[in-house]
Order: C-alpha cells, then structure tokens, then sequence
C-alpha cells in the first residue's frame, strides 16, 4: 500500500460513509468506542472498527419470512456500520423503522411520493394527517420551512437562538412550510387539493442511531411515529413494532432497544407566541406558553 505524509486524522475526514463500510485494503489505528454522544455517534461512522473487519464478510442481520431486514444496532456506537444496509434501502424508497430520541418512527425518503403513499397504507392514517419531517441540521429546518423568528430591534425575542440551544432534543416544531417540501407530505384528500395552511413539524432527535442514518443521506427523513393500529397508544418494544408492522409490508427495522412511553413536546411556531400543543419529553421552557397561559 502506498505510504501518505497526511496524518490519519485527515484521511478520517474524507472517508464518506459509504466508504468507511466497505473492503478496503487500507488499515487506520483502532480505537476504542467513545460514549454515545451525539458527536461520538456521527464519528463512529467514520472509523474503521476491528469487529467490522473482522465479521465483514458473515450475515449481520436477518430476514423475516416477508423479506423484512432487521438491524440490531448498539446504542454505545460500536456496531454503526451494521446501518448500512439500511441507508441503502431508503435510498431505494425503503418504509421502515428506526429509534428516536423519544419513541420508534416509521420513516421514509422525504422526496419519493411512492414511498410516502406507502407509508401512509402502512400506518394506516389518512391522507388529510400532516406528516413530520426528521431533519440532519438547522440548515434542513431552512430549507423546507419558513424557518424561526430572528428577532427584532422592537423587543421581538430572538426564538432561532433559544431553539439552537435545545436542538437536537425531544422537541417537534410546527413551521410553516417552505415550497420546497414536497406536497405530499401535506396532502388533503386522494385528489390533487393540498391544504391551504402548509405547516409542517420538524424534528431534530438526540438520538445516536437515529443522527447516524440522517447523516448518511443526502435529505431528511419523512416520520410519523409507531402506533398499535387500533389504539392511540405508541409501541415501545421493536420486537412488537415487527410482528405488527412486517405484514403490513414494511421493509425494514433498526432495534435501539426499547423507548418509554414520552412523546416528544410539540410547540406551535406560527401564531403570535411560540405554544405548546403536547407536553412530552422536552420541558416547558420560558419563552413558549400554553393554552391556560393565553387564556389567562
């Protein structure tokens, strides 16, 4: 193998993801795994770790009698490079699963309208239910929503710089949608009519697994998180979520473990005050209010 003068530091940065999982004759140092921070987790992708080389060629995931994929990914970032499969399929218009940073989210390519119509068939909701988009960055929330309030010299409170010190956290924000997103993921009705309001939620999870798969696309994901098909009740274990969810004809799913049962807080950002619609996880900070708050 050819010798370089670069450090091993700088080929850690132009290795893509892709690159990182596939065989390649080159050898970097091996490190130990890092805690599942979120930073650690987007790295982890980046490194090449013994395990990987040395199981590269054996079955790293199974299939269900339908053809389901099934990936087993442990939270402590070690085994990452198992997603990568996975990435593959939703790059081919894929439905299926993955963990959050509150509950499981059935997910798909947020630009296929094949795959969004077969998401919806999936889950079992109608097409006047607004979908929520799980974003890579800010930069994502920019581009298909109208963005956060900056402020004003008139005393308006700058939202955009609280939010960056919440996100990436268990928080959905409604925005209004830019014209950049795509129409299905508003759509009213099996006809060609759209709603009027073109308001989205967005979502940036602190989830290590969930921040891996977004950060190996090259757009955000479409969500609506895994419910019992007959109650309004989240599933929290994936080992359910596939015995109920694999007929119906999903095509894969990424087991981060069980969740507990708290939604992320849902906070409307298009009336005058930023207003919380759904306590979950994420807490009531000082500059959001609630329906009592405006009443009062």
């Amino acid at each position: 193998m050819a010798t370089t003068a670069n450090p091993a530091t700088d080929l850690f940065s132009r290795l893509s993801f892709r690159r990182a999982v596939s065989p390649s004759p080159l050898r970097l140092p091996s490190q130990r795994p890092r805690t599942p921070r979120l930073s650690a987790a987007i790295v982890a992708l980046h490194k090449r770790n013994p395990k990987r080389l040395k199981y590269a060629s054996q079955r790293q995931f199974t299939r269900g009698h339908g053809g389901m994929l099934r990936v087993k990914v442990e939270p402590s970032g070690e085994d990452f490079w198992k997603l990568d499969p996975v990435v593959d399929l939703i790059n081919s218009g894929a439905v299926g699963v993955i963990p959050t940073d509150t509950v499981y989210s059935i997910v798909c390519d947020l630009s296929n309208n094949d795959s969004i119509e077969r998401l919806r068939r999936i889950k079992g909701i109608v097409d006047s239910k607004p979908l929520s988009i799980l974003c890579r960055s800010l930069r994502d929330i920019d581009t298909y929503t109208t963005g956060f309030p900056l402020g004003t010299n008139q005393g308006q409170a700058n939202i955009f710089r609280a939010v960056k010190r919440i996100l990436p956290g268990p928080y959905t924000f409604i925005l209004p949608a830019a014209k950049e997103l795509p129409k299905q993921c508003i759509k009213h009705g099996s006809s060609t009519r759209y709603a009027k309001r073109r308001q989205v939620g967005v979502r940036m999870p602190d989830d290590p697994i969930c921040q891996a798969i977004l950060q190996s696309l090259e757009e955000p994901l479409i969500c609506t998180s895994v419910k019992y098909l007959s109650e309004d009740e989240w599933i929290l274990d994936p080992v359910y979520i596939a015995d109920i969810y694999e007929p119906l004809g999903l095509d894969f799913i990424v087991d981060g473990g069980a969740r507990i049962d708290d939604p992320s807080t849902v906070v409307d950002m298009t009336g005058s005050y930023p207003t919380i619609i759904r306590q979950g996880k994420g807490p009531k900070l000082d500059w959001m209010v609630t329906g009592t708050d405006q009443e009062a």
